[in-house]
């Protein structure tokens, strides 16, 4: 009876064995065709340093947590509550529109324009193209220490000096004057980040075909024409693309305000950033700043989704 039984139940475990082997090997052969071997070890260290990092500090919003590691009690949306009624996170949040408002504008124009000059240029050409993407090489710390030295109001001061040699008033407080330290901090981004512009600019014009130039020409259109009727609107796709891409470099200002102004004169150049790190590091409550970090997360991510909904407006307007 036993031997019956045996016998019974041993063609019966081998199907089930091939079909988990078959499964097995169905599934190693989907994650292969697929490229998933590939791109898992990228995916965990995604997952290990910005998916967890992301869901944790959304936690850590909810608490009361402080640097020290103590308290972390939860306090639900009153973190968030606090920011909404907080004057200085709306102060530092208009800082940093206004920074955004007054840098977008020159580094688009101004890498569209040396990216036309390139283009144009035929002598030492690669000489140019050096000269105006090599700022954006350098580190924030190089860049920042330069400009304070050259627009320092003394006598070491570059920027006085020349105020000095036209007749004009020097000793300017650039950056400790209200007036002008926002305006200096944007003069130094569009120096230091043009290169990045110019080079995407750069890139488009040449794939512009050139036979649209040619039928122009033959037309009698002068390089006004081409360059309004031709060239901006097959630059049209990029400028969308840089615009966002500014727009958002823009509103994660944090180095050049650290380290030129630390936030004054009387916090009139101080970012949500710096905010957000006072808070954080020198306040000591991380779930308060988490908080704010969130809801500056949330206008960034609002920020970054308009390009793509106004191209797709753009093409179905088209498509009518």
């Amino acid at each position: 009876m036993t031997t019956t039984t045996a016998a019974a139940t041993a063609p019966a475990s081998k199907p089930a064995g091939n079909t988990a082997g078959r499964q097995a090997r169905s599934v190693r052969r989907k994650w292969t065709e697929h490229g998933l071997v590939f791109i898992a070890p990228f995916f965990l260290v995604y997952a290990m340093f910005l998916i967890w990092p992301l869901i944790s500090g959304l936690g850590m919003s909810l608490t009361s947590e402080n640097i020290t590691g103590t308290g972390g009690e939860f306090v639900g949306l009153d973190n968030y509550a606090e920011a909404v009624r907080d004057p200085e996170v709306w102060s530092s949040l208009w800082n940093t529109v206004w920074f955004t408002v007054l840098s977008t504008v020159p580094l688009v124009v101004v890498g569209l324009v040396l990216a036309l000059l390139a283009h144009q240029l035929r002598v030492v050409q690669w000489l140019w193209r050096l000269s105006w993407f090599a700022p954006f090489l350098l580190p924030s710390g190089v860049v920042c220490l330069l400009f304070v030295n050259m627009i320092l109001p003394s006598d070491f001061g570059l920027a006085d000096q020349l105020l000095a040699s036209v007749g004009l008033t020097p000793e300017i407080g650039w950056l400790t004057d209200e007036r002008y330290a926002m305006l200096s901090i944007v003069a130094t981004t569009v120096w230091w980040t043009v290169g990045f512009n110019f080079l995407l600019y750069l890139a488009a014009l040449q794939a512009v075909p050139a036979h649209l130039y040619e039928a122009a020409e033959l037309d009698g259109a002068g390089a006004w024409k081409r360059l309004w009727h031709i060239t901006l609107p097959m630059l049209r796709r990029t400028t969308g693309v840089v615009v966002v891409l500014q727009v958002l470099a823009s509103l994660k200002i944090f180095d050049q305000v650290y380290l030129m102004t630390g936030g004054g004169p009387d916090d009139s150049t101080r970012p949500i950033l710096q905010y957000v790190y006072q808070q954080g590091f020198t306040g000591y409550r991380i779930g308060y700043a988490s908080a704010v970090s969130y809801i500056f997360f949330a206008l960034i991510l609002t920020v970054s989704l308009v390009q793509p909904l106004l191209s797709r407006r753009r093409a179905e307007e088209a498509a009518k």
